[in-house]
């Protein structure tokens, strides 16, 4: 494929690079004539492993070359990729600066090259891929809008769009290009996304085919975890050092369990945590990291984080406007009667304060088989108890104008209403949550 690249910064030179070295034909374009010049004398304008070489190779072979003109650059290639950059603003916002830039000179020459259909190539059209990291909605709200004026044509139709984030390591990009974690491809239209899985043909890896502001999301959901796990091993090391403890052999062990620790286990939106394990060591790890005089902000913010995801949940029901509420789901965790330091059990509290007219089913709870610290628990928490649980799911729907849902006991799952009825407030994403998004009556707490 005839394919331009839009920057040659590490991202762009990368890839521009190495899709020459995949066979394609690439035209590089910067406004930096001296990176330009570079690339054009097969030598590399970026410092990184292998790419000296490889880009003495695609240059000789007259896979690669680069310019400072754009409409050469669009008329000689049928997919162009942007990778400018998109850095932060003094306010820590997203400069879209430079992207906007691009993205009206790629309009303005594609409105030049006479005809919307151009160069033919797959799907008859050119297709604009964002490759820069960018916020969500960006390619949507911001740039589409910006190429549809300069070409006077609409996307998806008389031009593609997709957004392709890349997952490049310096240091280790050429390596991380040609062995990929994964592709992302967010299509605005499928013709859109068959351009780049052709373009990415023969890579290894899983191919994600996803709408444009997922592709878009994924990228910061992976650096914001990549930022948290160094961040939480360097605290947790800090603690380990001031406590007389091996940090590294503490998170020797800790790796080795890909049942939970390394693993899909927690990652998944949904409600608040609770229970007689997690608030209390938590609490307890942070005030011995305060007593050692080591600063762990991750830490002592994972607690205050999970009260702000429970604040979620009662804003939800206060948006209704609705007063008498039933909840299913009352124990921290499906399949127990434990109720310490259970979310639903403060979410409980916090809306029977607020004066809400409640109800609440839980098949696991009754009130006199509670024990011990467990009832003790719930009386000083929620000392109505009595007066507020349902005997049946069905007394707490009749009952409810709002249906929090907090379990997957199948008798509630099979009960609740779709279409008319309470308005069902899922905190748990119900399997069938994709299908009722579409229903007026549902709201979703964190998807």
């Amino acid at each position: 494929m005839r394919v331009s690249v839009f920057g040659l910064g590490y991202v762009g030179c990368v890839s521009a690079a190495c899709l020459a070295g995949m066979g394609h034909e690439v035209i590089g374009v910067d406004v930096n004539q001296v990176k330009v010049d570079l690339v054009n004398d097969g030598k590399a304008p970026v410092v990184e492993e292998r790419i000296g070489e490889l880009i003495a190779e695609v240059v000789e072979t007259g896979a690669l070359r680069a310019t400072g003109d754009v409409r050469e650059a669009i008329m000689g290639s049928e997919v162009s990729l942007v990778c400018v950059g998109t850095p932060s603003e003094p306010n820590g916002s997203l400069c879209t600066t430079y992207l906007e830039r691009v993205t009206e000179q790629i309009g303005a020459a594609l409105a030049d090259r006479g005809g919307l259909g151009g160069l033919g190539g797959l799907g008859g059209r050119h297709t604009v891929v964002f490759r820069s990291t960018m916020l969500p909605g960006t390619a949507l709200n911001l740039l589409v809008p910006i190429l549809e004026k300069y070409v006077g044509g609409t996307a998806g139709v008389d031009f593609g769009v997709a957004v392709n984030p890349e997952f490049l390591r310096e240091g280790t990009s050429v390596r991380d290009f040609f062995d990929p974690p994964k592709t992302v491809v967010g299509e605005l239209d499928p013709a859109s996304g068959d351009v780049m899985t052709a373009l990415y043909d023969g890579l290894p890896g899983e191919v994600f085919r996803v709408p444009v502001a997922t592709a878009e999301a994924i990228k910061y959901a992976d650096n914001a975890f990549h930022g948290l796990k160094i961040g939480f091993a360097n605290e947790l090391g800090a603690v380990c050092q001031a406590l007389g403890v091996d940090s590294h052999q503490v998170m020797d062990v800790f790796l080795a369990d890909r049942k939970l620790n390394i693993s899909p286990a927690y990652l998944r939106p949904g409600f608040a945590f609770g229970g007689s394990c997690l608030p209390k060591d938590l609490r307890s790890l942070v005030h011995a990291a305060q007593r050692a005089d080591v600063s762990v902000p991750i830490l002592a913010h994972v607690l205050p984080s999970n009260s702000a995801h429970l604040e979620r949940a009662v804003e939800l029901v206060e948006r209704t406007g609705k007063r008498r509420v039933g909840m299913f789901g009352l124990s921290f965790k499906p399949g127990t009667d434990d109720l310490r330091e259970s979310p639903l059990v403060e979410l409980a509290e916090r809306l029977f304060g607020k004066g809400y007219d409640l109800r609440i089913h839980d098949a696991n709870v009754s009130l006199s088989r509670l024990l011990g610290a467990n009832r003790e628990y719930v009386e000083t928490r929620l000392p109505h108890l009595a007066q507020l649980l349902a005997e049946s799911v069905e007394e707490v729907l009749e009952h409810a104008e709002v249906c929090l849902v907090g379990t997957r006991d199948p008798a509630v799952l099979s009960a609740l209403p779709h279409g008319d009825g309470p308005t069902i407030v899922d905190l748990i994403h119900l399997p069938d949550a994709e299908a009722r998004r579409a229903e007026p009556g549902y709201v979703g707490l964190a998807w």
